[in-house]
């Protein structure tokens, strides 16, 4: 990670209106700079800093938003316990290679009299949207809609960790004709296997350990699917059971179509296999692609290689 210093700092600009906003970036769009945009929630760790530092690699100038998204919260006292430190992600993003920061309040963003929502319809039924209801994702594809429409940026990057969230926001984009490309990076994980999330810094030193239940869940099925094993029931079920075994009873394990999110019952190709869980009041998620392998062969879950997206379509 590169060193935080007062000099990056200083020469990333902190905006807090749409306004500020479209005047920062009016000199790179007028000399027709490639501008990449990274939504975040803030609380960044280093799956956003890799989205942050492979934008700057490939733009010429890189958003980081920070906004902390009250329509996608089913639960206020979720929303009140998400972690807030604007100062050290200003830090981390500078450092990171990010030009402006982007951090608008809640009243920015949704001012008074503000009624419109954006609601993606069928793939927001399953996994996340069954699991949280529908608030959930009209939250989420509302407040990247604004974020796109107000930074306007030619490319956005998002992770794949939230891979029903990537492959909604391409259909949104997709769907409204939107000017910007979605470009997925890999989840990036802790060295033992934890897909790092802004929310384990609420997990404690026991709950960390039982966390881990997820990725090792992923492994087991990974395994068996490397192995020569069809079957969705015998995946998830290996799945499932990896996580009772850690004392981890999953909101949902599902073999999924990575484009579609329909169950599938054998594994032929290519297929998501998504999970969720608490761990006491922590919630969190993971997947992995698995990819049929043959017998005796074993292999951790496949990630997309980088240029690599779940869906086939084309934003």
């Amino acid at each position: 990670m590169s060193p935080i210093t007062p000099t990056a700092v200083s020469r990333m600009s902190i905006v807090r209106t749409v306004a500020e906003l479209r005047t920062a970036l009016a000199p790179a769009r007028r000399a027709g700079v490639e501008i990449g945009l990274v939504p975040t929630m803030g609380a960044l760790h280093d799956g956003h800093l890799s989205l942050i530092r492979h934008a700057a690699e490939r733009c010429g100038l890189v958003v980081v938003s920070l906004f902390v998204n009250p329509a996608q919260f089913n639960a206020g006292s979720d929303l009140e316990r998400y972690p807030r430190r604007e100062r050290d992600d200003a830090a981390l993003a500078a450092a990171a290679g990010a030009d402006v920061l982007f951090a608008p309040s809640v009243e920015e963003v949704y001012p008074p009299g503000f009624a419109t929502s954006v609601e993606v319809i069928g793939l927001t039924d399953r996994l996340e949207g069954a699991a949280r209801g529908s608030e959930h994702f009209r939250g989420v594809t509302t407040v990247v809609t604004k974020l796109l429409c107000m930074a306007m940026p030619d490319v956005a990057y998002f992770g794949q960790k939230d891979a029903q969230q990537l492959l909604v926001i391409r259909r949104l984009v997709e769907d409204l004709n939107l000017p910007v490309r979605i470009e997925a990076r890999p989840t990036v994980r802790e060295p033992d296997g934890l897909a790092m999330s802004s929310r384990n810094v609420l997990l404690d030193t026991d709950q960390r350990s039982r966390a881990l239940a997820l990725s090792e869940a992923l492994d087991s099925a990974a395994r068996l699917a490397a192995g020569g094993e069809r079957s969705a029931e015998a995946l998830l079920a290996a799945a499932s059971d990896t996580m009772r075994a850690s004392g981890v009873v999953p909101d949902y394990v599902a073999l999924v179509e990575p484009d579609t999110l329909e169950p599938i019952d054998r594994l032929s190709g290519d297929a998501l296999l998504a999970i969720a869980a608490r761990i006491d009041d922590v919630r969190l998620i993971d997947n992995a692609i698995l990819r049929p392998g043959r017998a005796g062969s074993a292999s951790r879950p496949s990630q997309p290689l980088p240029g690599e997206t779940i869906t086939t379509c084309n934003a």
